[in-house]
């Protein structure tokens, strides 16, 4: 890490500034994760595009896609190969140095070298505490002479790209201020810079003064979007729908008109691109129109971004990814990677194979508003993704935050509209929509621009789908066949009518658990109708929060609650119908450096999913999403944006496939997948294996005995009856790290495992070789 301060002082015409600059190279190596996790993210927004060496760059909202105009692959990068997982703002190519510089809104710019796996992240800008957080964003890579002048939202900073490391940076504004710098370009001996502030400047590129604001000259004055070079000339984008052309001695003069604002202007192979929402335009020197696109028949698209080049004009759409559309032709070419519909999942469900997802969302006080109308994505893990767009659903299928898949029929799946009521799907595609119009699903009295707020939803052990309306009295409803039945709970709940109900959990004995935002969380009998509740407090239930957000049984039936503030366990559900009883949810106690502390202690927990070893995924809104043992006391994984794929810390909810072990996290910048080794528990032992099997030298992992049923005793001993390892299995799985208890590390060799089902009447054997 290398610091260099450089205080000046520059004398100012009438008074004496003194500043100081502070210009440094901050790099750090990104880890690749390709061999642990899968990305899933939807490539449709295309940001920016840039070509070179043969190859066409687009950058979706938080990931990039590299297609090889000669073999016709799509590469993909993203979050799994260490990028940041931040909003992408531009992206650039350099064929001179094999460098592909990928620009944030937040300041961070990833470098991906040809041939090379690690990303180098520079977080210079990112982490400059005299620039203010909103105006660090990369607006465009100008390369000249080795450097890119690197234009920003507080002005222009280089970066060498032989060494890889920040020079000068230059404050143009009046007075050495910052200003918003849209572009540069640099022709003959100029550098030239426009601004959405203060027009054009420019100054002699070579001046060893460029960082004294002095040294350049204003040209032009008006709010600018861009400057270009194209045929040894000068062209601005103007945010007056104009194209004007600097001629020396006279200034910029009228060139041409646009058809809306400039979103993209680009110069490359001496081809000018102008980009609006509605079309593409290039022109060749002389500002001479070579191709427009404005109308597709097979694409009824909007644009983004654009670029022209070759014989093609690429367009940046902002839902149907790139399309390639030969010059003065109307035909189109998608090139679009499998992936979800939108990086804003939501609500996720997996069952063995399969994983829906939802991109309706709520905020922190549950208002749905802007509602969103995004569709349904549907994930096969042999075939890849099926999207449902919103158009294909039925009518005000809007804001989806709840999916279910029913356990005992994975082709039937229910999503929960916020404010449409309960969706319904068969075999993949959509079938109805239960609202008031078809159902005896009732909106709010005297509320009906509020709708059917359907939102936790649960099956219990007879295939009832149970689910929660907010705004209403009757809010807790069970689907049974094609009738609703409806529980008034009022009488437990003060004001039911006017909060939200969250999350919904099923016991093993039927007893139905929701969360509220107000009230805590209520718990109800369907075999006598008692209802009770808790709330936060001691003698009250003992809840860190009465703003319940997640739920869920674990294998031993344990209630873990999550809420906006910690986590509590209710460890006996049997007793909390009982008249009289006083039932208190208890916090996990945890030693930390000796010191008892309480696990997630005001931590925002957003959802608890419990695997097939009991163990526990959480996640949280600020903290990413934590791996607890089964009992909380031991934190076996911990994964945030700074060490993990996760493109955010705020992660919206998990679901586990429990036939793979996979766990697939929704966050509202992407979808990804860590691949587990905690599966569900299997009927019987046909199906047991070991993997990696044989161990190689140099492995330090686990092995992973899998297809296990529940409770089975698990023995491993050398090839002479020598006991190295026991256990008893919690779910379909057990982990053995390739030691004699612990102790050191077994030999090479082939050891036995000895299998033995819970009710002793089951038993396998199978090998693993052990090589060091």
């Amino acid at each position: 890490m290398l610091y260099i301060e450089v205080c000046l002082l520059a004398l100012m015409k009438n008074y004496l500034l003194a500043f100081c600059l502070i210009a440094w190279t901050l790099n750090s190596q990104a880890q690749n994760f390709e061999d642990d996790w899968e990305g899933f993210f939807s490539y449709n927004s295309v940001k920016a595009i840039s070509e070179g060496n043969e190859k066409v760059y687009v950058a979706g909202e938080n990931s990039v896609f590299i297609f090889d105009l000669f073999t016709q692959e799509v590469q993909t990068l993203s979050t799994i190969n260490g990028l940041s997982g931040e909003i992408i703002t531009e992206i650039y190519y350099s064929e001179v140095f094999g460098v592909l510089l990928i620009g944030y809104e937040n300041g961070l710019i990833d470098v991906v070298k040809d041939g090379e796996e690690d990303v180098l992240a520079v977080v210079d800008i990112l982490e400059k505490l005299s620039i203010p957080p909103d105006r660090k964003r990369i607006n465009h890579f100008e390369e000249y002479n080795g450097n890119i002048y690197i234009s920003t939202q507080f002005g222009i900073s280089v970066y060498d790209l032989d060494r890889l490391e920040f020079g000068d940076t230059y404050f143009i504004g009046v007075g050495g201020s910052q200003i918003n710098i849209t572009q540069t370009t640099v022709l003959d001996s100029y550098i030239y810079a426009s601004s959405t502030d203060e027009g054009v400047k420019r100054a002699l590129v070579e001046d060893d003064d460029l960082i004294d604001f002095e040294s350049w000259t204003s040209i032009f004055t008006g709010n600018v979007r861009g400057i270009e070079t194209l045929g040894g000339e000068i062209y601005i984008a103007r945010n007056n729908l104009t194209i004007s052309r600097f001629v020396p001695g006279t200034g910029f003069v009228f060139a041409g008109n646009t058809d809306g604002g400039v979103l993209d202007f680009e110069s490359t192979q001496d081809i000018l691109t102008v980009t609006t929402a509605s079309s593409l335009r290039a022109y060749g020197p002389g500002f001479i129109q070579i191709t427009s696109v404005s109308n597709l028949p097979e694409f009824d698209f909007e644009l983004q971004s654009g670029l022209a080049f070759g014989q093609n004009s690429y367009l940046g759409t902002s839902e149907d990814g790139l399309l390639i559309v030969p010059f003065n032709s109307s035909s189109a070419t998608q090139i679009l990677p499998d992936g979800p519909l939108s990086n804003k999942a939501f609500t996720i469900d997996a069952s063995p194979g399969q994983l829906w997802v939802g991109f309706g969302a709520v905020d922190v006080n549950f208002n749905p508003f802007p509602l969103s109308r995004i569709g349904i994505s549907h994930l096969l893990v042999d075939e890849g993704w099926n999207n449902i767009p919103y158009e294909e659903l039925p009518s005000r299928a809007t804001d989806l935050v709840e999916v279910s898949i029913n356990p005992n029929n994975p082709a039937e799946v229910y999503f929960s509209s916020y404010i449409g009521g309960i969706l319904e799907i068969n075999d993949g595609q959509p079938t109805v929509l239960y609202n008031e119009t078809n159902s005896n699903l009732e909106l709010p009295e005297g509320s009906s621009e509020i709708g059917i707020r359907a939102y936790g939803s649960d099956y219990d052990r007879d295939g009832n789908l149970w689910f929660v309306q907010s705004r209403t009295d009757e809010g807790l409803i069970r689907k049974s066949g094609g009738s609703f039945g409806k529980i008034d709970f009022s009488d437990i709940i003060a004001g039911s009518g006017i909060q939200a109900l969250t999350e919904l959990a099923i016991s093993r004995e039927g007893y139905i658990f929701f969360g509220t935002t107000d009230n805590g969380m209520v718990g109800f009998n369907p075999t006598n109708g008692a209802l009770n509740r808790l709330d936060e407090g001691t003698g009250n239930g003992n809840l860190s929060n009465r703003n319940v957000r997640s739920l869920a049984f674990d294998n031993q039936n344990r209630l873990w609650i999550g809420s906006l503030s910690g986590l509590r366990v209710l460890f006996t559900v049997g007793s909390f119908f009982e008249q009289g009883a006083v039932v208190e949810a208890q916090p996990i106690i945890i030693l930390d450096d000796g010191v008892p502390q309480e696990l997630l202690f005001e931590q925002s927990i957003t959802d608890i999913e419990v695997d097939g070893a009991n163990n526990k995924w959480i996640a949280t809104a600020t903290s990413g999403v934590f791996y607890f043992s089964s009992n909380g006391q031991e934190t076996l994984l911990h994964f945030t944006e700074d060490n993990s794929p996760l493109p955010t810390n705020n992660v919206q909810d998990v679901t586990i496939d429990s036939d793979s072990g996979r766990v697939y996290f929704a966050t509202e910048n992407g979808l990804v997948a860590y691949e587990g080794t905690s599966t569900a528990p299997r009927d019987n032992l046909e199906n047991v294996y070991a993997y990696p099997n044989p161990v190689r030298p140099g492995f330090e992992g686990n092995v992973t005995i899998d297809g296990l049923t529940a409770r089975a005793n698990v023995k491993i001993t050398d090839i002479e009856g020598n006991l190295v390892f026991e256990t008893t299995s919690e779910g379909g799985s057990v982990l053995w790290d390739t030691t004699a208890f612990g102790r050191y590390k077994v030999a090479s060799g082939v050891y036995m495992v000895l299998i033995t089902a819970d009710d002793a009447l089951e038993t396998k054997i199978t090998k693993i070789m052990v090589v060091r």
